[in-house]
């Protein structure tokens, strides 16, 4: 009877703590621009091309332009982290549940830079793994930028 009752209070201990997190969750947004509403030099971004999250929380893709979608690399993604990839010129949701850097791409323009990177929770258990992830062209170079505005967060 006393191990009955001791499984009962900790399914529901453990539910608490899964409505409880559920409620302090945050949503945010990530805009697919082909330019940067803050420098109009720069083009195909995605806005912010860094973005801090904690476990648990969500990322709004927003096709702000066309011609965009988002889509994680598959080799820059923490162990266990599904992938994803989102419709052209459409909007995408997804909720973070591994700690981790998140390395993403437009598929189209992905040649031209359009790369981010979403710092889940306890970001660095993969970050040097990402970091050292071969990249080509325009993205290595943007991949680069990001990398060093991450480590000054630090």
């Amino acid at each position: 009877m006393l191990r009955k009752i001791l499984a009962v209070s900790a399914i529901a201990v453990i539910a608490s703590a899964v409505s409880f997190s559920s409620v302090w969750a945050a949503t945010y947004e990530v805009l697919m621009y082909n330019k940067n509403p803050d420098n109009k030099k720069e083009r195909m971004v995605f806005y912010p091309a860094v973005l801090k999250i904690e476990l648990g929380d969500t990322v709004k893709f927003i096709s702000a332009d066309k011609g965009h979608n988002s889509q994680s690399d598959k080799k820059a993604i923490p162990e266990g982290a599904e992938n994803w990839k989102s419709k052209i010129s459409k909007d995408y949701e997804i909720t973070y549940t591994v700690d981790g850097t998140y390395g993403y791409f437009c598929t189209p323009h992905r040649g031209l830079g359009m790369v981010g990177l979403i710092l889940v929770g306890d970001y660095k258990v993969n970050y040097e793994d990402v970091k050292a992830t071969k990249q080509k062209s325009k993205a290595k170079k943007v991949y680069e930028k990001l990398y060093a505005e991450v480590d000054a967060m630090e």
